[in-house]
C-alpha cells in the first residue's frame, strides 16, 4: 500500500488544497441565480404535482404540510453540510469529491459509483412520468397514437417502447452538450415557467379555500405526518445534484453555498403554500392521489385551470431531468479525471468545455431504462445511494471541521456537530423504509463496483500512480489533468 496525499491504501485522501488547485477544464459561466434555478429545477417537480396529493389522501391528510416541514428541516441539515463543502471545494463531483477528501478513496468511489446509477435512473423515471402526462394530454385532445410507442413491454397491450421517454432523455443530453451556458439559460427559463404555474395555483386556489377542510388536521395521527415526511423527503433534495456544477460557477466559493440554501428555502416556501391550498380546497378524502391539484381545481369548477396545471406539471418535471443528468455527468467526469475510471471519459469538448462523451452515454443509458423498463422497476434503482451520500457528507463535514479547523471556509454551517448529525441520522432512518428490491439492487451494484475498483481504480487512480512524492498526480505530469490526460482536447 502506497501513501499518497493523506491516509494509505483504500483510505488515501486528497488534500483539500490539491483538489481546489486542480487545472481548470470546465467553463466557469454560471451565476448565483442560474445555480439557484438549477437547484429549484431539481427540487420542485413530482413533489408538488404528484406526491402532495398522494400523501394528503393516503397518509397525512391536511398535515401533509407538516410532513413537508419535517422533511425540509431534515434536508436542510444535509443542505447546510453540502453548503460548507461547496464553499471549500469549488470542484465538480459533490458527495463523491467530499467523501474522497475526508473519508478516503474507497468511500468516495462507492458513493460516486452508486450515484452514477441513481441519478441516471432518476432521469429515466422522470422521463417515464412526463411521458404518461403527455399521453394523457394527447388523449384529451382526441389524438390516438400507436400502442407500440406508448410504453415499455408489459405495461399495456401492444406496448413495445416508451418512445416519448426515450426522446426526452436524448433531448436533455443534447441540450447539455451545447455548453453549460446555453443549457443553463434554457433551464432558468423553464424553471421560471414552473414557478409561475405554482404561484398561479397558490394565488387562485387561495380564494377557494374552505377552512372546514382542515379539520381534522391530523386524521392519521402524528405518526401519519412523520410517515408522510419519509415519503416526501425524496421531493426535497436536488441541491445535491446542483452542487456537482461547482466547477462551472463563476464564483463557486461564494455562490454555491448561497445557491444551495436559496434553492431549498424557495422550494420549501412554495411546497408549504401549495399544500395549504390543496388541502384547503378539497377534503383530503376526495383528493386524487395521482393528480391532486387538477382534481382540486376541477372540484371548484376550474377545469380549464386544471389543464394548465397538467401542462405545468410536464414543464416542471422536465427540469428535474436536466438537474440530475447534469449531476451524473459531472460525477462521472470527476471520477475519470481522478483516474478511478478511464481518462477517456473525462475528455471535454474543446470549444464548449463540457464532457460530451459521458453526456451522450448517460443520455443513451437513461433512454434505454426509460424506454424498456416499467416505471416501478426503474424507480427501484433510486433512493438508497442519495441517502447514503447524505450520510457521508454529513459525517464528513464533522470530521473535517475537527481535523482541519483552520481550513478557509466561505460558509460555516451552524450548530456543529448537532445539525449535520441530525441530517445523517434522519437519512439512515429513511433508508430503513426502502423496499427489499432496492437493497438487492444496491448489493448487486455494490459488488460490481467493488470488482471495478479492485481491478482498475485502486491501481490506476491518480493518487496511486503518483506515489508519495507527488509526480503524476492530478496536477502533475501524466495525471488526468496534466499533459497526456484529460486536457480538454476532446
Amino acid at each position: 500500500m502506497t501513501s499518497a496525499g493523506n491516509g494509505t491504501g483504500i483510505f488515501r485522501r486528497k488534500p483539500v488544497e490539491e483538489i481546489a488547485d486542480t487545472t481548470e477544464q470546465l467553463s466557469r459561466s454560471l451565476g448565483l441565480w442560474q445555480l439557484t434555478a438549477i437547484g429549484i429545477g431539481g427540487i420542485i417537480g413530482a413533489g408538488i404535482f404528484a406526491l402532495a396529493g398522494a400523501v394528503a389522501s393516503e397518509t397525512a391528510g391536511p398535515a401533509v404540510l407538516v410532513s413537508f416541514l419535517i422533511a425540509g428541516l431534515a434536508s436542510a441539515a444535509a443542505a447546510l453540510s453540502y453548503a460548507e463543502f461547496a464553499g471549500m471545494i469549488p470542484k465538480a463531483g459533490s458527495a463523491y469529491t467530499y467523501g474522497y477528501v475526508v473519508l478516503g478513496e474507497a468511500v468516495g468511489w462507492f458513493i460516486g459509483w452508486d450515484l452514477l446509477l441513481e441519478y441516471t435512473a432518476i432521469v429515466a423515471v422522470v422521463a417515464i412520468g412526463i411521458s404518461g402526462y403527455f399521453g394523457f394530454l394527447l388523449g384529451e385532445l382526441g389524438l390516438d397514437l400507436p400502442a407500440w410507442m406508448l410504453g415499455a413491454p408489459g405495461t399495456g397491450d401492444g406496448h413495445v417502447v416508451d418512445l416519448f421517454a426515450v426522446v426526452l432523455c436524448l433531448f436533455i443530453a443534447f441540450l447539455l452538450t451545447l455548453g453549460i451556458k446555453t443549457a443553463a439559460r434554457f433551464e432558468t427559463f423553464v424553471v421560471g415557467l414552473k414557478v409561475a404555474v405554482v404561484l398561479l395555483v397558490i394565488v387562485v386556489g387561495f380564494f377557494h379555500i374552505r377552512t372546514a377542510n382542515y379539520s381534522p388536521f391530523f386524521p392519521f395521527g402524528i405518526s401519519g405526518a412523520f410517515t408522510g415526511a419519509a415519503t416526501v423527503f425524496f421531493a426535497v433534495f436536488g441541491y445535491d445534484a446542483m452542487s456537482t456544477a461547482a466547477e462551472e460557477s463563476r464564483d463557486a466559493r461564494r455562490h454555491m453555498p448561497k445557491a444551495i440554501i436559496y434553492s431549498l428555502l424557495i422550494s420549501m416556501v412554495l411546497y408549504v403554500l401549495a399544500t395549504l391550498v390543496l388541502t384547503g380546497m378539497q377534503n383530503y378524502r376526495e383528493i386524487d392521489p395521482e393528480s391532486g391539484f387538477s382534481s382540486a381545481f376541477a372540484s371548484v369548477g376550474l377545469s380549464g385551470l386544471a389543464s394548465v396545471i397538467a401542462v405545468g406539471a410536464i414543464i416542471g418535471i422536465l427540469t428535474v431531468m436536466f438537474t440530475f443528468m447534469l449531476g451524473v455527468t459531472r460525477v462521472w467526469f470527476s471520477m475519470s479525471r481522478d483516474g478511478l475510471l478511464p481518462a477517456w471519459f473525462a475528455k471535454v469538448h474543446p470549444v464548449r468545455r463540457v464532457p460530451t462523451r459521458v453526456t451522450w452515454i448517460v443520455g443513451a443509458g437513461s433512454a434505454l431504462i426509460a424506454g424498456f423498463l416499467p416505471i416501478r422497476e426503474a424507480a427501484e434503482l433510486t433512493n438508497i445511494g442519495i441517502l447514503l451520500a447524505f450520510v457521508v457528507v454529513c459525517i464528513a463535514v464533522i470530521v473535517l471541521r475537527y481535523r482541519r479547523p483552520e481550513a478557509p471556509r466561505t460558509f460555516r454551517l451552524p450548530g456543529m456537530p448537532v445539525v449535520p448529525a441530525i441530517g445523517a441520522l434522519f437519512s439512515v432512518w429513511l433508508i430503513t423504509f426502502l423496499a427489499p428490491e432496492t437493497w438487492l439492487r444496491f448489493a448487486v451494484w455494490f459488488v460490481i463496483g467493488a470488482v471495478v475498483y479492485a481491478l482498475y481504480g485502486y491501481r490506476r487512480s491518480a493518487l496511486a500512480r503518483r506515489g508519495p512524492s507527488g509526480p503524476g498526480g492530478p496536477s502533475g505530469p501524466g495525471g488526468p489533468s496534466g499533459p497526456g490526460g484529460a486536457s480538454g482536447r476532446g
